[in-house]
């Protein structure tokens, strides 16, 4: 549209949020008569009103609503490409240290890739987490995002871009029953003892990575899981690409049908999304992944 005005829709953006002219005008810095100029500005343009607007209340017409919904991620991408190009201009540096849990397999290496690719000021430091604790280094500011097995119900966390499904395996030692199988089922998964992430990992989320009616031994870390395996005292749920990554001789891996695929998704706290982070959420959707508004969690499935 030509001679469209940035500010025109910044005033919008900031009157949908406040509903107030006066507050709208503060956050503007500017008064307000001119937060009134720029939206009969840019009503004019759109050749309707956007806001309707009484001595007692502000609210968006629902034409202003529909609006609202189209511009606000266009103008954060917007915001967005204008802060990373600015900061590839400065040549800026730093260091993003990305948690994970057991594995640092190609999946995560071919992201670093992709980032330092695009950034090549950014440094990533790889962290292990413990797999009893797939938050609490987000939360402590240990790590700057983390690539988790969902689900993730945290409050207080973002969850980003996620990875790519992967088939269900089952890791049993080489004794056991399930050893000489093409694949199990997620029946018979559920009748036997799993390995279990220990506290401080949330209810949920380690019920969804043992899903299991026969309690089975709890652990801190992936080696102490597959410790357990190999010992024959329990099987443990892992994704193909994790099993493939910890081949050994005592363990068997098992494909099991009938059980929602694993999935892995980066996450960060609310209060800590930086450029840094959402370079490398854009690094992990580059990949083939989903957004996560696309993805729930129900009934111990995800769903699209």
């Amino acid at each position: 549209m030509p001679g469209l005005e940035i500010r025109e829709l910044e005033c919008f953006l900031v009157l949908a949020e406040e509903l107030h002219f006066g507050r709208a005008g503060e956050r503007l810095y500017v008064s307000q008569s001119r937060v009134s100029q720029l939206l009969r500005s840019l009503e004019r343009r759109v050749g309707a009103r956007l806001v309707h607007r009484t001595s007692r209340r502000v609210a968006l017409t629902p034409l202003g609503e529909r609006f609202l919904a189209r511009l606000r991620p266009a103008y954060d991408g917007l915001a967005a490409a204008l802060a990373e190009t600015a900061a590839e201009a400065r040549g800026v540096a730093g260091t993003l240290r990305l948690g994970f849990q057991g594995t640092a397999d190609d999946r995560l290496t071919e992201v670093v890739r992709r980032l330092t690719d695009r950034h090549p000021g950014y440094v990533t430091d790889l962290v292990e987490l413990p797999y009893s604790d797939p938050f609490g280094a987000v939360r402590s500011g240990a790590v700057d995002a983390a690539a988790v097995l969902l689900p993730v119900e945290e409050p207080d966390l973002v969850l980003g871009a996620v990875f790519p499904r992967q088939r269900q395996t089952v890791a049993v030692g080489a004794g056991h029953p399930f050893a000489g199988r093409t694949a199990v089922s997620a029946a018979e998964v559920a009748a036997v003892p799993l390995v279990t992430p220990a506290a401080p990992a949330p209810v949920y989320w380690r019920a969804a990575q043992a899903p299991s009616a026969v309690p089975g031994p709890e652990v801190t870390t992936l080696q102490e899981g597959l410790s357990q395996v190999a010992a024959g005292r329990a099987a443990m749920l892992l994704c193909r690409p994790t099993a493939v990554y910890h081949r050994r001789r005592d363990v068997v891996f098992v494909p099991v049908d009938g059980l929602p695929d694993s999935v892995l998704g980066l996450v960060w706290h609310r209060d800590g999304e930086t450029e840094p982070v959402r370079a490398l959420a854009r690094a992990v959707a580059a990949g083939g992944s989903s957004p996560e508004r696309d993805l729930t969690w129900k009934d111990g499935a995800i769903h699209t």
